[in-house]
Parts: C-alpha cells; structure tokens; sequence
C-alpha cells in the first residue's frame, strides 16, 4: 500500500511539472507582496486539487460518452505528455516571450489561468489523471488515488512557498536545469503510457 502510494505521488506530483511551474510563478510574482503570493498558492492549490478530482472522478464517464476505449485514451494522451516533455526540454515559455514584450504580469489575477491551468493541469496530467480514474477499482483504490492527488498538490504549494528561497540557491541557470530534467522524467512517462496502450490494444485483437 505504502510502495503504490508513493508510486502514484510521484507520478502525478511530476505530472504537475514542479519546476516549470516554479519558474513560471517566479517570473509572473515578481512585484507581488508575500501576503499576496500565499493567496495566490492557496487559490492554485484549490483550483489544482478541484480540477484533478473532476477528471480524476468523471474521466470514465467521459470515455463512455464519445466511446472512447482506454487503450486508444492512452496512446492519444502518452502522446501529448511526451510532446509537452520535449517542449519542456527545448525550454521556452509563453510567459518569458510575454515578459520580454513588457508585459506585467504581476497585475493580472494569474493564479487560475495560466499557472493553474495549464501549466499545472495540462494536457499531460489530465491525461494521466483519466486514466487512473479508468483503472480505478473500488473505494479504496479511489481513496488511495485521491489521496497521492492530495499529497501532490500539498507538495506543489510547498515548493511555490519556497519559491524565493530555492531561486536564491539554485540560481538563473539551475531554474532553467530543473525543468529540462523533469522533462525527461515526464517524457519516460508518457512513452510508458503509450506502450501500455498499444499492449493492450493487441491483447484485444
């Protein structure tokens, strides 16, 4: 019980792409107050966690309505986590080319969109999170799920609280390390939901 929790806490925690969203925060908080920034975590963390359970509980309805199998599900969605990953590992975001145009981010209400979404729950997690709700079997299989869920977004407040202190120690150049490497994870991931789909897709034939 213990191994499948943290295995689940880890795949989802880096599903929420922990140092993109750090580097984004960073970037996006500059002139906010540290009053202002706990807000902003707070909201993340509840809109991150609201998001999650939605998709996490309701994907396989989802599946049932378009006729979706979850095989062909996690082809599609292993595919976009690993092209999400290779857009990690190029590096570059939408926010650094807004800021290099003047752009103040710091004014804008930015804690649902876009650090919640998409930066956090992005196209890979939600994938990922329909999935596991798919695979899901019985109340405490759920539980056991929503609870890693829970753990992440815990997990994520707490790096973005330390976001200044961990800026300070890594630096430019290690903000800019960090995400490439989750990339790489997330990009082993993605190619592993793939692989279980296409495996699945031949027992059936």
């Amino acid at each position: 019980m213990v191994e499948q929790f943290f295995t689940l806490y880890l795949k989802i925690f880096f599903m929420m792409t922990p140092f993109f969203a750090l580097s984004v925060f960073l970037t996006m908080s500059k002139k906010l107050t540290k009053p202002e920034k706990k807000d902003v975590i707070l909201r993340v963390s509840i809109a991150v966690m609201i998001s999650g359970v939605v998709f996490l509980l309701f994907g396989k309805y989802i599946f049932t309505l378009f006729g979706i199998t979850l095989d062909a599900f996690k082809i599609g969605a292993g595919t976009v986590l690993f092209l999400s990953a290779l857009d990690m590992i190029r590096g570059g975001t939408d926010v650094e080319t807004s800021e290099a145009k003047g752009s103040d981010f710091s004014r804008q209400d930015f804690a649902i969109v876009p650090l919640a979404i998409p930066c956090i729950v992005g196209p890979g997690m939600i994938g990922v999170l329909m999935v596991m709700g798919a695979e899901m079997t019985g109340p405490f299989n759920t539980f056991l799920v929503t609870l890693s869920l829970l753990a992440a977004v815990v997990s994520m407040a707490g790096v973005l609280l330390v976001s200044n202190k961990l800026q300070q120690l890594m630096g430019k150049q290690g903000l800019e390390i960090l995400p490439k490497i989750t990339g790489l994870f997330v990009s082993a991931i993605g190619a592993q939901i793939v692989f279980s789909g296409i495996q699945g897709f031949f027992n059936l034939v």
